[in-house]
């Protein structure tokens, strides 16, 4: 298979991510001898200052951990809690999709701080120099930036918050782009720690600039979940994930799905069907159970075990598509994603989100930080697991992976943004790395699908809608219809993915790989 680039090779760490400035600090940071984490770290507040469509401050991370000597691989959940103000009669028919009341507390520093005591060599003020000064100095403005911020006024003309972040909206590529309130920020962050964040004066901002609906309890309590990731066996490689409530649940369940199939022998066609069919399992499990575990009983293992697998494999028909109701669920649509290893072989899955576009459209005064709007991804139903309640982490869609070999050491890491497209994604790109043994770079430029959720406006029958780069032939594209697939082409790289991977090679070198699809790259040192 023809690529656009070539494979990354280096063999003392690098980085790939959807933005070439925010990989350039990461290098730097492992110049100055930086760990993985410290890189990583670096990485995503740059990202948060010039990407913040996509993810900011205020935002949540998510990250799976590799650590080469001790073979240890980690979970580290940066989500944020509801306020205690978010209880189900704050809100009558929906919650709120913008403003303050659609946030959940921020999660991402807190996780920066989370992954630093573990793995962290160089201090914060360091580590966050990069972003400081692309927030004070200021950065070009991209298309990507400019194209967002036009975006999203033509969508929300009323909300334009751009003004509390210092943003000219007015500005064309290549515009100087300064924000001062965020500089402050993130030097108060780097002077004072964790605490100069979840208490202090920008606490005191948060707390008076959403008008109470996050008090200081509500920041000062929060904390990243660290635990062991969930992992499941696949074709000889172990395959690590989020645990709830992200929907790494899914990943897991789609791989077990098709784990006794011979998926390299099937033709194409048959090998797309059996894998979206696989997915529409999947999400009928995460839709009944996914919740945060500390307030519902998420029983992960039930819908992993041997058991429960062959009952649900045993309902896919590899002559028909099955086409039953699927429910709606909240799709958050801007996510980075990135990948950072070091020279001694260890590495992080990292991924971090606002959830959609400029999240809650929502700044406090004084802070530069643009709030989340994840609230959104909670339900008003009593009944559903799911229920928005103080103190409760919603489903969430971000996801992060990493590969093990059988001795434990990394082979694989690989993720994407996507919402509910992601855990699609992955699935797509494990059985390409693993059971089809593509390159890096191949699995990442490799034509894509997605199945939508029910009830798409665009599909008459309100049962799904398969949609598929044209790349993949009009001859596949004619045998998934025969199947019974709603399929709708998209443009040969018309899939909303953005893939960023590494391979860890047996004579140690590393190989990334990065999306064609998005701005980014994958460098080394």
């Amino acid at each position: 298979m023809e690529t656009h680039r070539g494979v990354l090779y280096s063999r003392n760490g690098g980085a790939a991510a959807s933005q070439p400035l925010a990989v350039s600090a990461a290098l730097e940071i492992l110049r100055a001898g930086g760990s993985f984490i410290d890189a990583g770290i670096a990485l995503s507040a740059v990202i948060s200052v010039i990407e913040p469509g996509a993810s900011q401050l205020g935002g949540d991370a998510f990250l799976i951990t590799h650590h080469a000597k001790t073979k240890e691989n980690l979970a580290f959940n940066g989500s944020g809690e509801a306020g205690h103000s978010a209880v189900r009669s704050a809100f009558e028919d929906k919650i709120d999709h913008h403003g303050p009341r659609s946030s959940t507390v921020p999660g991402t520093v807190s996780a920066w701080f989370a992954a630093h005591e573990r793995y962290g060599v160089l201090p914060m003020d360091v580590i966050l120099a990069p972003a400081i000064r692309y927030a004070e100095e200021g950065f070009a403005a991209t298309r990507d930036f400019v194209m967002r911020i036009q975006f999203f006024l033509k969508q929300f003309p009323e909300r334009n918050f751009f003004e509390a972040m210092g943003i000219d909206t007015s500005l064309a590529i290549g515009d100087l782009v300064i924000q001062k309130d965020l500089a402050k920020t993130l030097k108060i962050i780097a002077r004072d720690g964790r605490d100069g964040f979840y208490k202090g004066e920008i606490a005191d901002l948060i707390v008076s600039g959403t008008n109470g609906w996050f008090n200081h309890e509500d920041l000062a309590k929060h904390q990243t979940r660290v635990e062991k990731p969930l992992t499941v066996d696949y074709k000889g490689y172990s395959v690590h994930g989020q645990p709830p409530p992200t929907q790494g649940m899914i990943l897991m369940e789609e791989l077990l799905l098709v784990e006794g199939d011979d998926v390299a022998s099937l033709p194409e066609a048959k090998r797309i069907h059996l894998m979206v069919e696989a997915k529409k399992l999947a999400f009928l499990d995460r839709n009944e159970i996914l919740a945060d575990p500390e307030f519902i009983p998420v029983d992960v293992q039930r819908i992993l075990s041997k058991e429960h697998i062959a009952t649900r494999r045993a309902q896919i028909d590899m002559n028909k598509a099955w086409n039953g109701p699927e429910t709606n669920l909240s799709e958050g649509s801007d996510t980075t994603y990135f990948i950072v290893a070091d020279g001694q072989g260890n590495a992080v899955s990292w991924i971090q989100s606002v959830f959609h576009g400029f999240g809650s459209a929502f700044v406090p005064n004084g802070t530069g930080i643009l709030l989340n709007n994840r609230a959104t991804g909670f339900d008003l139903d009593e009944d559903s697991p799911n229920l928005i309640v103080p103190g409760k982490r919603p489903a969430h869609t971000l996801n992060a992976w990493t590969v093990t070999n059988p001795d434990g050491s990394l082979r694989f890491v690989g993720g994407t943004p996507g919402a509910n497209i992601q855990v699609q994604s992955n699935f797509q790109l494990v059985t390409q790395l693993i059971d089809l043994g593509l390159n890096v770079q191949q699995s990442c430029e490799a034509p894509r699908w997605q199945h939508l959720n029910g009830d798409s406006s665009s599909v008459e029958n309100g049962n799904g809608q398969l949609q598929i780069e044209s790349r993949v032939g009009e001859e596949v594209i004619a045998e998934l219809k025969a199947l019974g697939h709603d399929v709708l082409v998209l443009p040969p790289y018309g899939h909303g993915s953005a893939v960023q991977l590494l391979e860890v090679m047996p004579n140690g070198t590393l190989a990334f790989g990065s999306d064609v699809r998005s701005d980014g790259l994958a460098a080394g040192i």
